[in-house]
C-alpha cells in the first residue's frame, strides 16, 4: 500500500498547521513555504480538510486557517480517510458466490487482519501524538548553525 501525494501532503500541512498556529490562523501560504508544498494543491487539500471539519478559514488581511479542534481530537484515521477514501490494504470483497478455497483463506488469514490492524493502529493515533513525538525526535537530533 501506498498512500497518495494527497494524503500525506495534507498531513504534513494539518501538522504544521498545530505546530505553528496556535490562537492565531496561519496563511496557507506560510505553511507552503515551511513544507515546500504548492499552495494551489494546499488550497484544494484545505478546501476538503475545511469541509470535515478539521480546519475553519478565517477571511481577511490576517486571515488564514485554525484548527476547528484540539489536536489531540483530530484522529489520524478520520484524516487519512477523508484525504484517501479508505485505509484499506486490499479491497476484496468475499461475499461472491463461490469464492475459491485459497481466496478465502487469504482474505481471513491475511488481507482482513491486516486491514483491521491498520485501521486500529491509525484510530489509536491523533495529531497531537503525531506532533510530540516528531518534537521528541527533533530535540535528539539538534540543528547547529555557525
Amino acid at each position: 500500500m501506498k498512500m497518495s501525494t494527497k494524503c500525506r501532503y495534507g498531513l504534513r500541512a494539518l501538522a504544521d498547521l498545530a505546530l505553528e498556529g496556535g490562537n492565531a490562523p496561519i496563511p496557507l501560504s506560510q505553511i507552503a513555504e515551511r513544507q515546500k508544498l504548492s499552495l494551489k494543491y494546499l488550497e484544494q487539500e484545505f478546501a476538503s480538510l475545511r469541509k470535515a471539519g478539521f480546519v475553519r478559514s478565517v477571511k481577511g488581511a490576517q486571515g488564514g486557517y485554525l484548527l476547528a479542534m484540539p489536536a489531540n481530537e483530530i484522529i489520524i484515521s478520520d484524516v487519512i480517510k477523508q484525504l484517501e477514501g479508505d485505509l484499506l490494504l486490499v479491497d476484496e470483497p468475499i461475499a461472491e458466490a463461490d469464492p475459491t478455497p485459497l481466496r478465502r483463506c487469504l482474505y481471513e488469514t491475511l488481507w482482513q487482519p491486516l486491514n483491521l490492524k491498520l485501521e486500529q493502529e491509525m484510530q489509536d493515533l491523533n495529531l497531537a501524538q503525531l506532533i510530540a513525538e516528531w518534537q521528541s525526535g527533533s530535540e535528539d537530533n539538534p540543528m547547529y548553525f555557525i
